[in-house]
């Protein structure tokens, strides 16, 4: 058995461990030493990677599906949230449903909320009010689901999505501030959560521009290819560049993030499917040595640890993260062929 099917049954067998102790309470993050899970009741921003990792297992193990399909509707009562993190929600929590008419249609109506939201005069769907603070926020973390949600809503939702992806690209410069509010003047300033440097930043960029380019509707390949081009995200895709980013790139002597690896990861097999030759070839080479450098370092039982949920607030530094699990274990059904890369 290669590598990669090894880990990725590891993880799948942690996740069916956990679904049968947590349910029907949402995992989060586990501590790094006992492996016990800090749980919510109604999944928060990360609940869909939850019930993505479920149907994943669906697809590689062949189990039935009801746990996931379970997970799937009860993540109905945040249609009405007001949050841009709807496309982390929904997109994540039922892309894999393969063939599930209950999840399709559930998918269909996220999508429809989440263009019903979008604002065109700030030209984005706001980061909303549902998680606290300021309503009218352009965060990075927006974009990743999101985009192809609102692809779903035809035209018009492309036109949403295309507004969005370019307004945090015009605000994201090479400093990657992840967060922007809005001024009474309408201008924008940075906002300090996330704060600038922050290890997500460029995987969640790079995650959504790929997604955008996919179709061909939202981002035609040139302007890819320039956002490739950017200093700060070319670094991160580079051959040679560290396989796991620093939490914060501005804080000296902070904890790892491994869950931003494993979202660059996965963004890099999408950047590859879409490139050609060389790079493709490239892209794939980093995409493959960050997960074998994930598993090799820093999988342990099924548990991805080392991620860092919020170094601000000194919460969750050093520990296994629901979406960390996510997309390693996406990322390595990806290698093996066992989805798509756009399938999630």
């Amino acid at each position: 058995m290669s590598w990669e099917r090894r880990a990725l049954g590891h993880i799948l067998t942690r996740v069916a461990e956990t679904e049968s102790r947590a349910a029907p309470r949402w995992p989060l993050y586990a501590d790094p030493a006992s492996g016990s899970w800090t749980t919510t009741a109604r999944g928060s921003w990360a609940g869909g990677f939850w019930a993505g990792l479920l149907w994943l297992r669906v697809i590689v193990h062949g189990d039935e599906g009801a746990s996931a399909a379970a997970r799937s509707a009860a993540l109905a009562p945040w249609l009405d949230a007001d949050t841009a993190a709807r496309g982390l929600i929904f997109w994540y929590g039922t892309s894999l449903a393969r063939d599930r008419p209950e999840s399709e249609a559930l998918r269909e109506r996220a999508a429809q909320a989440c263009l019903d939201a979008f604002d065109p005069t700030l030209g984005m769907v706001p980061w909303g009010t549902a998680f606290g603070g300021p309503r009218e926020l352009a965060r990075v973390d927006a974009l990743p689901g999101l985009v192809p949600l609102l692809g779903l809503a035809g035209p018009p939702g492309d036109a949403a999505a295309g507004a969005q992806l370019r307004l945090q690209l015009d605000l994201t410069d090479d400093a990657a501030v992840p967060a922007w509010a809005r001024r009474p003047d309408g201008t924008w300033r940075p906002h300090p959560e996330p704060p600038s440097g922050w290890s997500r930043t460029i995987g969640w960029l790079a995650l959504a521009c790929a997604d955008a380019a996919h179709t061909g509707q939202v981002l035609p390949p040139g302007e890819l290819r320039q956002i490739l081009a950017r200093p700060c995200v070319a670094a991160r895709f580079a051959p040679g560049s560290p396989a796991v980013p620093p939490a914060s790139a501005v804080r000296r002597g902070g904890p790892p993030d491994t869950s931003a690896a494993a979202i660059e990861a996965v963004a890099a097999l999408k950047l590859a499917a879409l490139a050609e030759g060389r790079a493709a070839s490239a892209l794939r080479d980093r995409a493959a040595g960050v997960l074998a450098e994930l598993v090799g370092s820093h999988l342990r039982d099924g548990r991805l640890l080392d991620g860092c949920y919020d170094l601000v607030h000194g919460v969750a530094t050093r520990h296994e993260l629901v979406w960390g699990d996510f997309f390693l274990a996406a990322g390595l059904a990806m290698l093996i062929g066992a989805i798509g890369p756009f399938a999630c």
